[in-house]
């Protein structure tokens, strides 16, 4: 694992970090012309692709193996873990 040192010269893990920032599930946030949809338990890598279609005026993914085509999708946002509905959003 490579290991870099910041100004204070405390080691970061670079690599570790980076790949769990890639690797772990979350929720999906997208904000539609009039709607706001929330994907749970999704990779991160999907959330980049719903991302790079931002603007789009159709932004396509696949989600359980089956195409799904949301419309116009912006902004994006990503959530880590899952939302707790019971709190009150």
């Amino acid at each position: 694992m490579k290991q870099t040192y910041n100004n204070d010269g405390i080691r970061i893990k670079q690599e570790k970090l980076l790949k769990r920032c890639y690797t772990m599930k979350g929720t999906a946030i997208l904000f539609q012309e009039r709607n706001i949809t929330f994907i749970e338990d999704v990779e991160h890598s999907f959330f980049e692709e719903i991302k790079e279609q931002c603007d789009c005026k159709h932004c396509n993914c696949r989600i359980n193996n089956h195409p799904v085509d949301f419309g116009s999708v912006s902004p994006v946002f990503w959530h880590e873990d899952e939302i707790d509905w019971d709190y009150g959003y």
